[in-house]
């Protein structure tokens, strides 16, 4: 199997223990992640080579966020070192009907100053079979978003693969330039495109025909973004899948989960999760899209199989404390066969 490359920033979580607020904490609990670090984690763990791709400080941070990746299994080799910081989230877990909450710390940060021209691309792209990108990523900075583009337009002219999640950051796009031209020019180049109800309007202004997902979140159907995903691909003729994960929200604490890909002719729905006492939610898109990118490696005839990993595969991360999915693959697959007893294996 040729190699996947995913390209963004990585970062130092950090995190009140429990579900202890901002106000209360006297200590914090030490994650690293990032979004396209998550998916590159939970290729790994399904046994697929990958590459993840971005700049870090030379001190003890930049190593630590450097050992945690090859902890996992990804390929550092591409990895280039300079600036002087690694950005930081504080990450506050919400409980029932208080939403967890996100303080990002990352202005300046090594990946912030990243600049066109900074990393071979032709040489990261050997051997390779499939890029991935997160709109995050040029949500970080113009520099960050330029050296998106020069993967992307590498990538595409060596017939590579490329996919995206959309993955709207209102906190994130602060440098003077609305997202759209941004994300539509990069997202031009894409293959397969994730994105939600949100990512696709806050983006592009495409919105689902007839439902107001901050009042109906706990009635979300596929058919209500088959619109969405239409309209996806007459702006994005390349585009060879549109999915969507459906969330509905009854409490911070208890999610429906479900999946649709939409292929330009056949809508796929998965089965509908009912995740009711959420471990951790931060991640469940980048475990989805890990998921989905090994289905359709491994399955590619196959797109109901790939959506149902996927699904299933972030289902287990909302159970899972940390940024990465750290879910087996028996265990995906387990889930996916029905099982989700959680009786002690033994």
């Amino acid at each position: 199997m040729k190699k996947v490359v995913t390209f963004g920033e990585i970062m130092l979580r950090l995190s009140p223990p429990g579900f202890l607020r901002f106000s209360q904490a006297n200590s914090f609990d030490v994650v690293y992640g990032g979004g396209e670090s998550n998916v590159a984690v939970s290729l790994a763990n399904y046994g697929v080579p990958v590459d993840f791709v971005t700049r870090l400080p030379k001190n003890d941070l930049g190593e630590c966020a450097l050992m945690e990746m090859r902890k996992r299994g990804v390929n550092t080799q591409n990895i280039i070192f300079g600036g002087d910081r690694l950005g930081i989230y504080f990450l506050e877990t919400g409980a029932v009907s208080r939403g967890s909450k996100v303080v990002y710390d990352r202005a300046h940060s090594s990946m912030a100053d990243i600049k066109p021209g900074m990393i071979d691309w032709k040489k990261v792209f050997e051997g390779a079979g499939w890029f991935h990108w997160t709109g995050i990523t040029p949500a970080i900075s113009q520099g960050s978003a330029d050296a998106c583009l020069e993967a992307v337009k590498v990538a595409s002219d060596m017939g590579i693969t490329i996919s995206t999640d959309l993955n709207y950051r209102a906190k994130l796009w602060k440098y003077g330039v609305p997202s759209e031209p941004i994300m539509t020019e990069l997202t031009s180049y894409c293959d397969i495109i994730l994105g939600n109800e949100e990512d696709a309007e806050m983006h592009f202004g495409i919105k689902p025909e007839g439902l107001n997902v901050t009042t109906q979140g706990h009635e979300v159907t596929a058919q209500a973004f088959l619109s969405v995903c239409k309209q996806m691909m007459v702006k994005f003729p390349k585009a060879k899948k549109v999915i969507t994960t459906l969330r509905g929200s009854i409490s911070a604490s208890h999610n429906s989960w479900a999946g649709v890909l939409y292929d330009g002719k056949k809508m796929f729905e998965s089965k509908q999760y009912q995740i009711t006492h959420i471990v951790d939610r931060v991640g469940g898109g980048d475990s989805f899209m890990g998921g989905l990118i090994y289905g359709l490696l491994q399955y590619p005839d196959n797109d109901q199989h790939a959506l149902d990993f996927a699904v299933a595969a972030s289902c287990l991360k909302h159970t899972i404390v940390g940024d990465a999915n750290l879910a087996t693959k028996s265990e995906v697959e387990k889930l996916m066969g029905g099982d989700a007893s959680g009786r002690v294996a033994r």
